[in-house]
């Protein structure tokens, strides 16, 4: 039989238009339910507001340098009576930590709050966004003189130039000649036989304490000279102590003068060194006055000997010969090695060009060695082992750091903040009550 065909009226006669009518439990803890909230809540912040409890307002948990204004809202939430919301402020920011500017020359000052934003947990303040950066050098313009920095760099891997002390026409301003393919080869003759020296031996951070394999058994200090210090580095352990001839020469370069003597002259200015020579045969002559009737060498000629030469010198001639001598090896042969040293007649000591050793390479960057020591040195340093000349800057490239820090999952930080700071610390100027970089440390 045929089932019978049903309109859409009488499907619409069998929906019951009146089911919102009949009481449901669904329907009656609704209702409960949005009167209890908003009165619990109306309730919580009275109490709030009694108590004068301001936690409750807070969007997250401060960051771990700030961590002690948890529960002192104020001291950042500056209240104006011109405005109804108490946002941060520069002013409240700059009560503690004063940071100098970027760039004298900059046209866009952010404020602080739009680059270390707060209340986003136990991050690192210092840990700012690309677009913070980019928003300005994207496309670079400043007022007044141009300035020497490239002027369109979104990102470490999008136009960024070489580093400055790599570009064309950059060499190392050191005088010191070292061939680092010297040092570096194996079986080197040592004073006490073979060595294989390692770059541990000369490039060491200024915060370890282990001894120097080739240097002096005394202690020396292992200051880190800098243009600035940045915060959230320690460049202690960061950056590599200045070599120094005490710590990384003495052990095969000795600075002997004259086999009498088991001293070296003092690695000092020639002025020190000259009177340490003096002193020393003078003496020695005084201890030995038997050595002033000097015998010169046999002049013997064919069937006419002739008995050698001799002569009594004065305790001041022989100390003069002797100091004569001993300069003549010095300058012209062991200070040589390693100096760049210039000879005049007018003046009794030779000029000693300046050492210029280079103690931090990127000035307006940061860089830690103790976040890159699970890689070896020759790994970064590509060319050390091969090095020949003292202009050689034996820096790895940008391309070095790219083959780590590039783009994607998997790769390194690249952010700007990891090598740039923002705030030019070298210009800052100490405000009484404030707080310096080094007890600040806000971007830790």
């Amino acid at each position: 039989m045929p089932r019978a065909k049903l309109t859409t009226k009488k499907l619409a006669q069998r929906i019951d238009m009146h089911y919102f009518k009949r009481p449901h439990p669904f329907r009656r803890w609704r209702t409960w339910l949005s009167i209890l909230l908003p009165a619990l809540a109306i309730v919580w912040l009275a109490w709030a507001g009694i108590t004068r409890n301001d936690r409750v307002y807070s969007s997250g948990k401060m960051s771990a340098g700030h961590a002690v204004l948890a529960a002192r809202c104020g001291e950042c939430h500056v209240k104006q009576v011109t405005s109804f919301s108490a946002k941060p402020s520069d002013q409240a920011c700059r009560s503690c930590h004063d940071g100098p500017t970027h760039h004298a020359n900059q046209l866009f000052m952010p404020n602080c709050s739009s680059c270390h934003a707060e209340h986003r947990g136990h991050r690192r303040l210092a840990a700012t966004a690309d677009a913070n950066c980019t928003q300005c050098h994207a496309n670079l313009r400043t007022v007044g003189a141009p300035t020497q920095f490239a002027n369109h760099i979104e990102g470490f891997g999008s136009a960024h130039p070489e580093f400055a002390a790599l570009r064309p026409g950059s060499v190392d301003p050191g005088t010191i000649k070292l061939n680092h393919a010297v040092h570096m080869k194996a079986k080197l003759e040592g004073p006490n036989g073979p060595v294989q020296l390692d770059c541990d031996d000369c490039h060491r951070p200024a915060a370890s304490n282990a001894a120097w394999r080739f240097g002096s058994a005394q202690p020396a200090t292992n200051p880190v000279p800098g243009k600035f210090d940045p915060p959230s580095r320690v460049s202690a352990r960061d950056y590599m102590a200045p070599i120094s001839y005490a710590n990384n020469c003495i052990g095969c370069h000795t600075l002997q003068f004259d086999k009498r003597f088991k001293e070296s002259v003092p690695h000092d200015t020639l002025t020190i060194v000259h009177a340490f020579v003096v002193q020393k045969f003078q003496q020695y002559i005084g201890a030995h006055p038997g050595e002033l009737r000097v015998v010169g060498p046999g002049r013997n000629l064919p069937q006419q000997p002739l008995p050698p030469a001799v002569r009594v010198l004065t305790p001041q001639e022989w100390v003069g010969e002797r100091v004569a001598e001993s300069e003549q090896l010095l300058w012209r042969k062991t200070c040589a090695e390693c100096h760049s040293l210039t000879f005049s007649a007018a003046v009794q000591l030779p000029a000693v060009a300046k050492s210029n050793i280079t103690t931090r390479w990127f000035s307006y960057a940061v860089f830690s060695h103790e976040d890159h020591r699970f890689l070896k040195c020759i790994e970064c340093h590509i060319g050390a082992a091969k090095s020949r000349e003292t202009a050689d800057i034996l820096l790895p490239s940008i391309q070095t750091c790219e083959r780590c820090h590039h783009a994607g999952q998997e790769a390194a930080e690249s952010r700007c903040f990891e090598c740039h700071t923002y705030h030019d610390w070298s210009k800052e100027k100490p405000v009484k009550g404030m707080l310096t970089i080094s007890q600040s440390r806000h971007g830790s």
